[in-house]
């Protein structure tokens, strides 16, 4: 990753559900929900709105985060660079017989395109918790598109060790 310019990180919806559902959660973990805010107001970190509309599908704690999360933290994908770019990896997607018709056409429904096309546009790092798989036919992980589209990624873990978060716990 660079080292000249702070970088912009776009989360994938996976690093949202994950984080709620395991390892940082709510009421486990308050830091972690606060750094996103705190790193969204730095401009470090952004997701899409494609992003807060799959969340919101379910009512739980985590989609009541989102609805008080700071507005500029899901940013619009309207914009006619970002669909321009999306289009062109759901070409490469829907052509490429690798992926099964499944794959090719969940890829089509989510929001996994999206963020990757807003992140090349704007030459920022997703941030997702799938990987590389030369060889998967089931689904189109996003570090594929990524790979083939030049659009850097890494994991949570990753991005907060960028970040130079810390999680301190604290003596009842």
């Amino acid at each position: 990753m660079s080292d000249n310019l702070p970088l912009l990180f776009v989360l994938d919806t996976t690093v949202f559900i994950e984080a709620h559902r395991r390892y940082y959660a709510l009421n486990l973990c308050p830091g972690f929900w606060e750094c996103l805010k705190y790193y969204c107001g730095e401009s470090r970190l952004r997701s899409i709105d494609r992003v807060r509309d799959e969340i919101l599908v379910n009512s739980d704690r985590l989609s009541e985060w989102v609805k008080q999360a700071p507005e500029d933290l899901f940013v619009s994908t309207a914009e006619t660079s970002v669909t321009n770019v999306y289009t062109k990896m759901n070409h490469w997607v829907q052509t490429n017989q690798q992926f099964q018709l499944q794959a090719r056409e969940e890829f089509a429904r989510v929001a996994d395109g999206w963020v990757v096309a807003y992140a090349k546009v704007f030459n920022n790092v997703v941030v997702t918790h799938e990987v590389f798989s030369a060889d998967v036919e089931k689904r189109v992980p996003l570090p594929n598109v990524c790979k083939q589209f030049g659009v850097e990624y890494c994991d949570t873990f990753e991005m907060l060790s960028t970040l130079e978060v810390r999680f301190e716990w604290r003596h009842p």
